[in-house]
C-alpha cells in the first residue's frame, strides 16, 4: 500500500499526512484492535478519497472499490457498507482533529517569515449545516430542524491563498459569539468578524488584553462622537471618527474607531475597529477581506462531500467535516508549495484526472508542460 500510495498523484496529495504518528495513535487509542479489514490509515485514506469524488453514500464508496488502483492504495479488495459505517461511527474524532492541527502547523510554517505573516489577519464566522430532525434528533435547534455549526477561524494570507486554522463544531442552536473566546487567541494577528459576534462587554476585554478585531457594527447600534478625522479623497469612504458605542445601560468602556464606507453595491458599512494607527481606506480593506471566508465555506459545500452525512451519529458528522478540512488543507499544501501558480479548483480537477497515474504526471501540469 505505501509503495503504490507515494508512487501515485493521490499519494502525493496525502503524503503531508504524518502516518508514523497516526500509527502511534492507533496505539494509544487501540482504534485497530479487533480490525479485520479496515484499519485507521485506510479508513482515513478511503474517506479522503471519497470526499475528493464527492461521493453521496457509504453504499457508493464501497461501489468504488471495483477500481483495482484503489484497492491497492487502501489495501483491501472489497468493504460493506455496513463495514464502513460501524468503522466511521466509532473512530475517534481526535485523531482527525490532531491530523488536520498538524496539517496546519505544515501550512504556517511554509508561509513564515513571508511580508505580512507577523501580523496576519484571521477571519471568523460559521456556518449552519442542515439536517433532518428525525435522523439527527441530538442535533434539534428548531421544532421541526436539526442542524450542526461550523465555527472557524480562517488565516488571510492573500486573496488567492486561505487556510482554517482552528474549527469547533456545535449544535446549531450555539450562538456564534459564545466562540469568540475559544477563537481570540492570538495577540500578534487582527480579528475579522460580522455582526453576529457583536458583544460590547467582549470588545472591552479584547481591547483591555491587548487583542485588534474590526467589526461590522448594527445599524441600530448608539453611538456618541468623541473626534472625527479627516477623510481623503475617496469616494467610498464617508467618515472617520472616534465613539463610544452602547447606551447607558449597555455601553463599552471603551473609545472605538467608526470607519464608515460605501460597499460595491452602494450599501453604507459602519466598520468598529480598535485600531487607530491604519488609516481608513487600510481598515475598509481589513473588513473587505471577509468575503474570503464565505468563499471558502462555498468551497467546502461545492467540492467536497458534507451535503450528503454518511453517518448519523453525532461523532460520524464530526469525523465527516474533520475530513473535509483534511481535504481542504491538503490541498492548500499543493498550492503553497507550487507557490501559489493555480487555484485550489484548478488543483483538484487536476488530480481527480491523474489521481492513480505517477505523481510527476500531475506535479508538473503546475509548470504547464504536460497534461495527465
Amino acid at each position: 500500500m505505501d509503495k503504490n500510495t507515494r508512487l501515485s498523484s493521490f499519494g502525493k496529495w496525502v503524503s503531508p499526512i504524518n502516518f508514523e504518528k497516526l500509527y502511534e495513535q492507533t496505539e494509544i487509542f487501540k482504534s485497530d484492535y479487533y480490525t479485520k479489514k479496515l484499519t485507521t490509515k485506510a479508513y482515513i485514506l478511503f474517506m479522503l478519497y471519497a470526499h475528493l469524488q464527492e461521493s453521496e453514500s457509504l453504499h457508493a464508496m464501497s461501489d468504488t472499490l471495483l477500481d483495482e488502483d484503489l484497492q491497492d492504495a487502501l489495501g483491501l479488495q472489497s468493504i460493506s457498507a455496513s463495514q464502513l459505517s460501524r468503522r466511521h461511527n466509532t473512530m475517534d474524532t481526535q485523531i482527525l482533529t490532531d491530523i488536520f492541527v498538524n496539517l496546519v502547523t505544515k501550512i504556517k510554517q511554509h508561509h513564515a517569515g513571508q511580508r505580512g505573516s507577523n501580523f496576519p489577519l484571521k477571519i471568523i464566522d460559521s456556518s449552519t449545516l442542515p439536517l433532518n430532525l428525525t435522523k439527527y434528533p441530538w442535533a434539534k435547534f428548531r421544532k421541526t430542524k436539526s442542524g450542526v455549526k461550523l465555527h472557524l477561524r480562517l488565516v488571510y494570507m492573500n486573496k488567492d491563498t486561505v487556510y482554517p486554522d482552528q474549527a469547533v463544531i456545535t449544535t446549531a442552536h450555539e450562538h456564534d459569539r459564545n466562540q469568540l473566546e475559544v477563537l481570540v487567541d492570538d495577540r500578534e494577528a487582527m480579528y475579522v468578524f460580522n455582526r453576529g459576534y457583536i458583544d460590547y462587554e467582549r470588545f472591552d476585554r479584547m481591547t483591555d488584553d491587548g487583542y485588534f478585531f474590526a467589526s461590522r457594527l448594527k445599524k441600530n447600534a448608539v453611538i456618541r462622537e468623541v473626534a472625527s478625522f479627516d477623510v481623503a479623497k475617496d469616494a467610498s469612504i464617508l467618515s472617520d471618527r472616534m465613539v463610544y458605542i452602547g447606551t447607558t445601560q449597555n455601553r463599552a468602556e471603551n473609545v472605538f474607531r467608526l470607519v464608515e464606507v460605501i460597499d460595491t453595491q452602494g450599501k453604507i458599512l459602519r466598520i468598529i475597529t480598535n485600531r487607530f494607527d491604519l488609516d481608513a481606506m487600510a481598515i475598509s480593506e481589513v473588513y473587505r477581506s471577509r468575503w474570503a471566508i464565505e468563499l471558502f465555506f462555498k468551497w467546502l459545500k461545492q467540492h467536497v462531500e458534507i451535503k450528503h452525512f454518511y453517518g448519523m451519529s453525532e461523532t460520524a458528522v464530526h469525523n465527516q467535516i474533520y475530513l473535509a478540512l483534511i481535504a481542504y488543507c491538503l490541498n492548500v499544501l499543493v498550492q503553497l508549495e507550487t507557490k501559489g501558480r493555480k487555484s485550489l479548483l484548478r488543483i483538484t480537477r487536476w488530480l481527480k484526472a491523474a489521481i492513480w497515474k505517477p505523481a510527476y504526471v500531475w506535479v508538473r501540469r503546475f509548470d504547464g508542460r504536460a497534461s495527465p
